[in-house]
């Protein structure tokens, strides 16, 4: 049975009420500051996750403390959404840890009348592609961006069987624990993911840090050809091709299918915010923001791979800031690279493909479950706009 299939049997010709939501939400009341005692926690605007949908981190504050714009008293399962930049999709339900505590004024809080609405049947919808054009169409300001509390609770939702509220939650039940399930698995990846990042970066750091005498130090331009790719106009590129072609992100700027292209593997991208580093063992046209590393006999270009992501801050911190920032050759050519057994290239290569082979368990681990979270919410965006799909026509709006 499709989703849709689904839906139409659940409904069984029930009617549906399209409801702004602040019909089916309580109005919610400001900290008073000056009658306050005690610490309370205070999620601001960052507190948030946009990916995971949940409050990863709060700061405690007190009346002497407390910023002007922590004045929201929430409660367990409250919906907040983030209504500066709200293009950004930052919203999250309330759990029994922060009730009673404070939200910034940049959330709007949605307290549900559960007589009438479940909080996840609201929460769901503020992921939909509907709410996320009303909000488009309805944000102001260009280089602040913000939707008003009013403009969001003017937001339109569907009520099944508004005239039997048993019936109703029960239908909105049955389509969050549906949903839900979706969502559980995305958290469990994306907490995975978090994790193995962290396991990577240790060890990264472990396995490349080395004690005096463990290793020779050489400057990376000694070592390595360092190159500068070379510009392409947009009318050069194709949709698809053989070639991807990189400028300033790790994303392809687009596809060129000169035969010509070298092999080049290891490279950096250095515009925009700059450092950016990434690996690719297929060929790759590098544009003139990226430069491309050529490693000899006696080095693995995995191993200055990963040993990049190790002087991210550093190649960073030296980026030329101007209107268009740059980051100079030199900056790459001056760094301490390390080089073991320099002097017994068979062992160095063991060494560093030991190093290699740990690292990229790790990223191999993390690319499968990168896309297997993709997947699941890919699945969990069309089961979503599937089950929440009600008839508008004959719809009876409030």
């Amino acid at each position: 049975m499709s989703a849709a299939e689904f839906l139409e049997k659940l409904l069984d010709g029930a009617e549906v009420a399209w409801v702004p939501l602040e019909k089916v939400t309580h109005p919610t009341a400001n900290i008073k500051w000056s009658e306050a005692e005690g610490i309370y926690r205070y999620i601001d605007l960052t507190s948030v996750d946009i990916k995971s949908k949940h409050v990863t981190e709060t700061s405690e504050i007190s009346s002497e403390t407390a910023p002007s714009r922590a004045q929201k008293l929430v409660e367990e399962n409250d919906v907040i959404f983030a209504t500066t930049r709200p293009a950004q999709q930052r919203y999250c339900l309330i759990d029994s840890n922060l009730s009673g505590n404070v939200a910034s004024t940049g959330y709007c809080v949605l307290r549900a009348k559960q007589d009438q609405v479940l909080p996840k049947w609201i929460l769901h919808w503020l992921s939909t592609t509907e709410f996320k054009n009303y909000v488009e169409e309805n944000q102001s300001g260009a280089a602040y961006p913000a939707i008003s509390d009013g403009k969001v609770k003017a937001f339109k939702i569907p009520i099944p069987c508004p005239d039997d509220p048993q019936k109703s939650l029960a239908i909105q039940g049955e389509i969050v624990r549906i949903l839900d399930s979706f969502t559980e698995l995305t958290t469990e990846l994306t907490t995975e993911l978090t994790q193995r990042k962290k396991q990577y970066n240790h060890y990264r750091e472990q396995l490349l840090t080395f004690d005096d005498g463990e290793v020779e130090w050489k400057a990376l331009g000694e070592v390595v050809g360092i190159q500068r790719g070379r510009r392409l106009v947009r009318s050069q590129l194709e949709e698809t091709g053989k070639f991807a072609v990189f400028q300033n992100s790790m994303k392809p700027l687009g596809f060129y299918h000169d035969s010509n292209v070298e092999a080049h593997t290891t490279f950096v991208i250095c515009a925009g915010a700059a450092g950016e580093i990434g690996y690719s063992a297929s060929k790759f046209w590098a544009a003139d923001d990226v430069y491309f590393f050529q490693t000899p006999n006696g080095i693995l270009s995995k191993y200055v791979y990963h040993w990049l992501l190790t002087q991210r801050s550093k190649i960073s911190s030296q980026v030329r800031r101007a209107s268009i920032p740059r980051l100079s050759k030199s900056v790459l050519e001056l760094l301490d690279f390390p080089i073991p057994c320099p002097d017994d290239p068979q062992k160095s290569l063991a060494i560093q493909g030991e190093i290699v082979r740990i690292l990229d368990s790790f990223t191999e681990l993390t690319a499968e479950l990168t896309a297997e979270l993709t997947q699941r919410e890919k699945q969990y965006a069309y089961y979503r706009d599937q089950l929440l799909s009600f008839p508008k026509a004959n719809a009876e709006a409030v």
